[in-house]
């Protein structure tokens, strides 16, 4: 892989700082990218830490938390190639939620056992968290841990968390950890949506960040060190990325696309999810067991007046369409469903999480049908009962949304501390 060496490594301990851009450069990025174009294309941690001759992980031995997503820019996976390179001493694979080769469906794993192309142990982390997650890497014989994982820029999108997980374990068991950073594919310019409230935290949310959080991976690591573990920090260390706007969507990164689980095939899926996962928390069918999920929902008995209602709210950024679909697996496998297809005209002014509200309050007025789950789920992927309790008394998208605002504010000005980029 030839690659330019392009400064150091960023530290856990350096001030974080916005890369400024001119607006004629943003302009630029913006209309290249709405063209399907790009800009100079983003060079990963990866490979910033292969330019620098793996400094980073010198005389350690490594552990490696990835998936299918941990790959080059030549579409080589970061195991074989680091298992190849007799300047890192890898001992271990880490597997997430789905696992390590991505087979596993939502709330699953792929367990443990070996990599048939390295023979290195994979052990499984999902669903494990503190001392448990920390005797894995005790048994594991590692020094340092390295995560590099896309993710896609939600709260309630598990990967995050396994990172803030094995951030906690590291630190109880003595390791160190390496974040190799990666683009948030949404983009990042803003945060948006509710932010978690404590009693409602689990593994789509431990700490209180909001919904789109608006933060690359490196990014979340200094803040989870610096605001929720700062009473027993993580020895971190951070390999950003070159090349990376906040105003740039994946399309204009130069990257290559892997879904990073079963049900995100496309940016596109990202760029949605952050609302139409809600839909994960009612009877209706968020998309699975189709080729487009997050970006079809219905139910049996929708009709078109639901897209008519949805249009009438006058949400920017999206149209929505009329849709009839059938699951092959998930809700309504094999049944014709009718509901509605989001349609994205217009990426920067799209906000995921209030047209995922807006779909929730027009199903639940044009839909009898309509319910949430009986476990509530809703709340914990909104951080609170408050969405619920006021889609329940009738409420529209800006009552909601004003609901949420001043929380958002606040993690706004938590999160200008830690951007990198």
């Amino acid at each position: 892989m030839s690659v330019t060496r392009r400064g150091l490594l960023g530290l856990a301990g350096a001030a974080a700082g916005a890369l400024g851009s001119s607006g004629a450069a943003a302009g630029a990025a913006r209309a290249a990218d709405r063209a399907g174009g790009r800009q100079e294309r983003v060079r990963t941690g990866f490979e910033r830490l292969a330019a620098d001759g793996y400094e980073a992980l010198a005389g350690q031995r490594v552990g490696v938390v990835t998936n299918p997503t941990g790959i080059t820019a030549d579409a080589r996976h970061l195991v074989d190639v680091l298992h190849g390179d007799p300047r890192v001493d890898l001992v271990a694979v880490f597997g997430p939620e789905h696992g390590f080769r991505g087979t596993a469906q939502a709330g699953g794993s792929e367990g443990a056992g070996r990599d048939p192309a390295t023979g290195l142990p994979v052990y499984d982390t999902y669903d494990k968290s503190g001392q448990r997650l920390a005797e894995v890497f005790t048994a594991a014989g590692v020094d340092t841990v390295v995560f590099d994982i896309q993710d896609v820029g939600a709260r309630f999108y598990t990967y995050i968390w396994t990172l803030y997980d094995c951030m906690r374990a590291a630190a109880t068991a003595g390791k160190a950890v390496v974040v190799l950073d990666r683009p948030n594919p949404v983009g990042g310019r803003r945060a948006a949506g509710p932010v978690l409230r404590p009693p409602y935290a689990s593994f789509v949310g431990r700490e209180p960040i909001a919904l789109a959080h608006g933060m690359t991976a490196g990014e979340l690591a200094l803040l989870f060190n610096g605001e929720f573990l700062a009473a027993d920090p993580v020895r971190l260390r951070v390999v950003r990325m070159s090349g990376w706007r906040r105003d740039s969507f994946f399309g204009a990164t130069g990257l290559p696309w892997v879904p990073p689980s079963p049900n995100m095939p496309t940016p596109d899926t990202a760029l949605a999810y952050a609302g139409t996962c809600l839909f994960e928390a009612t009877n209706l069918s968020e998309g699975r067991g189709t080729t487009t999920p997050f970006e079809v929902l219905g139910a049996e008995g929708l009709d078109r007046r639901w897209a008519e209602a949805a249009n009438g709210l006058g949400l920017e950024g999206v149209w929505f369409r009329e849709a009839y679909f059938t699951p092959s697996f998930s809700k309504y496998a094999g049944k014709v469903c009718g509901g509605v297809r989001l349609l994205v005209h217009d990426r920067e002014a799209f906000d995921p999480v209030r047209t995922g509200v807006g779909l929730l309050v027009t199903a639940r007025r044009t839909w009898p049908g309509f319910a949430w789950r009986p476990d509530h789920w809703i709340d914990r992927l909104t951080g609170s009962d408050r969405v619920r309790v006021l889609v329940d008394a009738g409420a529209g998208v800006e009552e909601i949304a004003a609901d949420w605002a001043q929380d958002l504010a606040r993690f706004e000005g938590q999160r200008g501390r830690y951007l990198l980029y």
